[in-house]
């Protein structure tokens, strides 16, 4: 078990983990781990905040789905961004039938009454959200972020099996329906052909392909690229379903594309049965799958389950294992990445593998190559979900040669020389050349521009040339670069070069806290630099502070102190600091000293529901006015902020714990007093009443 200093590290690792793999995976199209290593970060960080509930946020990704939004900030959109009417929840994920079980039992159990599951194919694709009105599409949004999605209609028009106009009787005047939007195999590799002889980087996946081509912005385009859809779930005010199935069928009936492949199960043997048929039967479908959806069948029962925070209790996805393959080991490279880690990646025969052609596979680590026995020249297992570099599981000794011989990891830097090193407790080596290795200069420049920093349009490729032609050394660099030093990169002209330069001006709006946690100094997320920020107001006072006096702020242990004393005695930084100022970036805190008021101070608040004003905005009015946002009611909560239909198992925990509840319009009372100096710190109602909305169950949401 960790200790809290150690948790809080993890934490904070994790969450900028699964952030920019949601990222990469859900807005660049370039996932970098396999579903299955995701989940299974997921599930170590859901534990930890468990584990300490205290340190637990609400912008954790336990919290909120993966999107896949343009950046709202950059004002570059190119899509038009819209509200979702019932917000698009994610899928419990397990890959343990024990769990499906588990899941089956539960419901059984929170139904008390005979009822149905309805099975069916997980597509793996990206996730759409289709409105038709008089039996018209009217629009389409993607998943987003869950609340909000980018407007593609026009690019939906052009794939063809979604009709624009529906047929038959009984269609609703308005409803809304949900699926996947994916892509064929042959498609897929129609396509990366295509983009291989332009000398284009081919898709990862097929998934990415899907998702990558919906957003492309000439509708014509996204109709050749060869993109199908299925649709799973239906919903809409006052729809005359009693069951899932059902309403599937009177979808189909009314010209909409929905899987043929679905079964109404009696029982968990039946369940078994179908995922065991797909396991093997999906590997001769024409299109990509991950899993197996299992739900409840009654629509009623499915509302009498209602939610989590983020999952149905109605549903929960199988996923399967990873497809593997067999194949050769040629050679093995090894790689330094951006906080100076030595990877091993072994370069293979080429083999097919999840309906991509898989030539390269990670080690992981010294320890992984001992443990696997691995020698250059072995027949070895690669599995693969969904990443780009998959991963070697295992070595066929019966296959292995007379010739094979035994790699030896290096014991220096391959990229610029200086010896490893491996801290106790590590598994991996690192090189201790931060500031000189080309790799991990690469890699804090690409940290410094990322989105959650500076957010810079620019990328890899960008800091690889600027990097190779000796114009960028440190993120100072960057603001010192001309339109002249830009019209050297290859390919670049004019409107590139000022669509850069006019990119780097806006960074400099950026507040402190994305500064700081763009320096990339070790152990500083966005959230410890957001605190970091917040109690020291400016870089002098951060970087004269003591370990003691860093020690004093919340959330901060050991670890985490010392690494911010050691980087600021660097003078080096300090330096680079220096010539950031005079570039005119932001490194003090802006506006009052202090919260809009302290009403809120050293309250812990939980909201539930729906409000008259997005939630984020309502979770920073608590913020602005001294409070603390919580995910989850515990014995530290001051107050349950109820909008309207507030969550029903929040709402029982609130009345048995005695946890006051607070009506929107009350909350928005007591912080009016608190900006105009009227009222001390809140009092949430003695009596515990004053929520807001009906208490005969939680909004009505939809899945992905």
């Amino acid at each position: 078990m960790l200790t809290k200093e150690e948790a809080i590290i993890r934490i904070q690792q994790l969450r900028d983990i699964l952030s920019e793999s949601n990222r990469l995976y859900y807005v660049e199209n370039a996932p970098v781990m396999s579903d299955y290593e995701f989940d299974m970060l997921m599930k170590e960080l859901s534990d930890l905040e468990k584990q300490y509930p205290e340190l637990a946020s609400p912008d954790s990704p336990t919290r909120h789905v993966g999107s896949d939004l343009e950046d709202r900030r950059s004002g570059n959109r190119e899509f038009a961004q819209y509200p979702h009417r019932y917000p698009m929840l994610s899928l419990g994920n397990t890959y343990d039938m024990s769990e499906v079980e588990a899941f089956a039992e539960r419901a059984a159990k929170g139904i008390g009454n005979a009822f149905t599951f309805s099975c069916e194919l997980k597509f793996d694709g990206t996730a759409i959200c289709l409105t038709y009105r008089d039996g018209m599409l009217v629009r389409a949004l993607t998943r987003g972020d869950g609340t909000v999605g980018d407007d593609v209609t026009e690019n939906v028009r052009h794939i063809a099996n979604i009709p624009q106009k529906l047929h038959g009787a009984g269609i609703p005047h308005e409803f809304e329906i949900r699926g996947e939007i994916y892509m064929p195999y042959k498609d897929f590799d129609r396509l990366n052909l295509e983009r291989e002889r332009d000398e284009d980087p081919p898709f990862a996946n097929p998934r990415n392909a899907a998702s990558g081509s919906l957003k492309l912005l000439d509708p014509e385009e996204v109709g050749h690229r060869g993109l199908e859809c299925t649709l799973y779930h239906i919903l809409g005010e006052g729809l005359p379903f009693e069951t899932h199935d059902q309403a599937l069928r009177t979808a189909q009936g009314w010209g909409l594309p929905v899987s043929d492949k679905r079964k109404v199960c009696k029982d968990i043997s039946e369940i078994e049965e179908y995922i065991k048929y797909w396991d093997t039967g999906r590997k001769f479908l024409p299109f990509a799958t991950d899993g197996i959806v299992i739900k409840v069948n009654e629509l009623p029962y499915q509302r009498q389950l209602g939610y989590t925070a983020k999952f149905p209790r109605w549903a929960v996805a199988y996923k399967f294992k990873a497809e593997q393959a067999l194949t050769k080991l040629l050679s093995i490279d090894y790689q330094v990445g951006r906080t100076g880690a030595v990877t091993p990646v072994a370069n293979l025969e080429p083999v097919q593998l999840s309906g991509t052609v898989v030539k390269r596979a990670s080690l992981h680590n010294s320890d992984q190559m001992s443990q696997l026995d691995i020698r250059i020249g072995d027949y070895v297992y690669v599995e693969k979900g969904g990443e780009i570099i998959p991963k070697i599981t295992g070595v066929e000794l019966s296959r292995r040669g007379d010739d094979v011989t035994l790699p030896r990891f290096p014991d220096r830097c391959p990229d610029c020389g200086t010896v490893l090193v491996r801290d106790d407790g590590e598994a991996r080596f690192f090189c201790p050349n931060t500031d000189g290795c080309p790799t991990q200069i690469k890699g804090k420049l690409v940290h410094f521009i990322s989105r959650k920093a500076m957010n810079v349009m620019a990328g890899d490729a960008t800091v690889e040339q600027l990097y190779s032609l000796g114009l960028v050394r440190c993120p100072a660099d960057l603001y010192s670069l001309t339109e002249e030093d830009l019209l050297r990169l290859e390919g670049w002209k004019e409107r590139s070069a000022r669509r850069f330069l006019d990119s780097l001006e806006a960074s400099k709006k950026a507040t402190f806290d994305h500064v700081l946690f763009a320096l990339g100094i070790r152990y500083v997320g966005e959230a410890t630099a957001k605190g970091l920020a917040s109690h020291f107001r400016n870089i002098d006072a951060l970087a004269s502070a003591t370990k003691e006096e860093l020690l004093q702020v919340e959330d901060i242990g050991e670890v985490i102190a010392e690494s911010v004393v050691d980087y600021f005695r660097d003078g080096k930084h300090m330096e680079m600091i220096s010539r950031l100022k005079a570039a005119g970036l932001n490194f003090e805190m802006t506006g009052p000293d202090g919260p809009v008021s302290e009403v809120l101070k050293g309250k812990t608040v939980v909201i539930s529901g729906n409000f008259s004003i997005p939630r984020e905005t309502m979770k920073k009015l608590i913020a602005d006015h001294g409070g603390k946002n919580s995910g989850s009611l515990s014995g530290k909560t001051s107050f349950l902020l109820a909008g309207e239909k507030p969550g029903p198992e929040k709402m029982k925990k609130a009345e048995a714990s005695g946890i006051p509840v607070v009506s929107e319009k009350e909350f928005m009372d007591m912080i009016r007093a608190g900006e105009h100096g009227t009222g001390d710190q809140a009092h949430g109602p003695e009596d515990g009443a004053g929520a807001a909305g009906a208490e005969d169950g939680s909004p009505q949401l939809t899945l992905f």
